[in-house]
């Protein structure tokens, strides 16, 4: 055994809601239970440096955690699964091998960014990925903002850099209005929600929220000094500092699919347990749709409970999960994106950031992987987590293979991977 290896009953990848979640419900059964993390801190991205006063669902969730007795293994990347029931993991430290009787998946998802001309100008930011930056000290005050794409977590960003200073000009939400109205009126079987909506538009009033309004192309040279909108019958063009623009979430599934997990419509499938595919392990929060914490949190105590041998307790969520399965049905279909959005891009528009391929040489081929084997289309450092998101919804293009290393990773811990099992998890999908 490698000297670096512990061994755990049950493991749990993501140390967001859904993977709190399913700890502290396993844990709190008498497993021993490990949650492993690539970040410091306790909560995922979701809770990532928010004050405890204003998120009470963390607080209670975070202590919880710590007093379950589970073992938080930071700055801890999964990289492969040499052999099943076998993960190999990165750590400042060094390579390290995680031993488990069952895996529970909560690694979350990211934003999904389309692109359009000027979506690679510098202050083009995912809506989100400014709001971590403001949160940890970027400097926004002062500066002037445009929150655009689509999805209940324009308002949250347009708030949060608010809170931080930056003057938000307007707000574009590409679905149409009655779209959004009607998500709203769903909404009603959760007062919780409305409530959070409440406030975010009354610490927003003044601030113009646009829906059936997107973005066209990024106005600058070496820098966004605005942003072309449209609402499919006029065009207009808005001054800002910075445009963060988001078009939703995708699941982070790359884990999944080294581990052979099988998707559906881009998720992984998992029964009422909360079981993937793949035996003895179980997936939870957003890689098995995109349904926010609360839906993440009572997916994550149903796989926990699960695995923990458990299911007359698991049973007793099914309830509370379907009415969270039908607010993120709702929302699904409220933000569904517009063709509009899809054929933004131009011939010469950069497709793939990271090898600087043009949108006209990607669309030339008939999938994912001819696209790659002859640009170097997702081939860049963030190994197609951009661009290959983006491929699946403006081309359709599926995700043509997942190898390990999921992340990357030293040449001394890939070492470590003996050659028998090296191809073990290559996964055509």
């Amino acid at each position: 055994m490698n000297s670096h290896a512990q061994d755990f009953e049950i493991v749990v990848v993501g140390g967001g809601p859904a993977g709190l979640a399913a700890a502290c419900a396993a844990a709190e059964s008498g497993r021993s239970v490990a949650v492993l993390d690539n970040t410091p801190w306790v909560g995922g991205q979701i809770w990532r440096g928010q004050p405890f006063k204003a998120a009470p669902a963390a607080q209670k969730w975070v202590e919880r955690f710590h007093r379950s007795g589970a073992s938080w293994l930071d700055q801890t990347s999964v990289i492969a699964s040499p052999r099943p029931g076998v993960l190999l993991a990165e750590h400042p430290s060094g390579a390290r091998e995680v031993h488990f009787q069952k895996l529970i998946l909560a690694t979350g998802a990211r934003e999904l960014l389309l692109p359009f001309p000027g979506w690679t100008l510098p202050g083009m930011v995912g809506a989100g990925g400014l709001q971590v930056l403001a949160k940890h000290g970027w400097p926004v005050a002062g500066k002037k903002v445009v929150v655009a794409g689509t999805g209940p977590l324009l308002l949250a960003v347009a708030d949060g850099l608010n809170k931080y200073g930056a003057q938000v000009v307007s707000i574009a939400e590409q679905a149409a209005w009655s779209k959004v109205a009607g998500f709203g009126r769903n909404l009603l079987s959760h007062p919780a929600k409305i409530l959070q909506g409440i406030g975010l538009k009354s610490r927003l009033f003044g601030v113009p929220y646009r829906c059936g309004v997107w973005p066209v192309r990024a106005e600058g040279g070496d820098q966004v000094h605005g942003v072309t909108l449209t609402d499919g019958q006029q065009t207009w063009t808005e001054a800002c500092d910075l445009l963060a623009c988001g078009f939703n979430l995708v699941p982070s599934v790359e884990l999944p699919l080294v581990l052979h997990c099988e998707l559906r419509d881009g998720f992984v499938r998992v029964d009422e347990w909360q079981a993937t595919s793949v035996e003895s392990v179980y997936c939870a929060g957003e890689p098995t749709g995109i349904g926010g914490v609360d839906c993440a949190l009572v997916e994550g105590q149903v796989a926990g409970l699960a695995a923990a041998g458990r299911p007359a307790e698991a049973r007793q969520l099914f309830a509370r999960r379907a009415r969270w399965h039908r607010f993120r049905s709702a929302l699904a279909g409220a933000f569904a994106l517009r063709p509009e959005v899809t054929k933004l891009a131009a011939d010469d528009t950069i497709f793939c950031r990271c090898e600087d391929v043009t949108f006209g040489r990607v669309k030339s081929f008939h999938d994912w992987r001819d696209a790659k084997l002859q640009t170097r289309c997702g081939m860049g450092a963030c190994q197609g987590r951009t661009c290959g998101a983006a491929a699946r919804v403006v081309l359709g293009f599926g995700m043509a293979s997942v190898r390990p290393p999921v992340l990357p990773a030293r040449v001394a811990s890939l070492m470590t991977i003996s050659p028998d099992s090296a191809n073990i998890n290559e996964t055509e999908h």
